[in-house]
């Protein structure tokens, strides 16, 4: 345990952090595996719904550092060839 006041501060605020952060990814994950359930499944009005969340979810985790911009980029790439097979 911290003895300091200001050490204690700083670690409790980075157990807020990473609880968020974590969520946050959990959040990711999940949007993507939708996505692939839903193209699995090869219904497309589904697929391009979830597409739709997945995407905005992963720019919103580019956006916030969990990401890294590049990463983003392929996963939505990759998605959207997902979807675009599809037709």
């Amino acid at each position: 345990m911290a003895n300091i006041k200001s050490s204690a501060k700083r670690d409790l605020k980075s157990k807020e952090l990473r609880a968020k952060n974590r969520a946050d990814k959990t959040e990711l994950k999940t949007m993507m595996k939708k996505f692939d359930a839903a193209v699995a499944e090869g219904n497309r009005e589904t697929a391009v719904s979830a597409y739709k969340v997945a995407v905005k979810t992963v720019d919103r985790a580019a956006g916030k550092g969990l990401l890294h911009k590049n990463n983003a980029a392929h996963k939505k790439s990759a998605m959207a060839v997902k979807l675009n097979k599809m037709a």
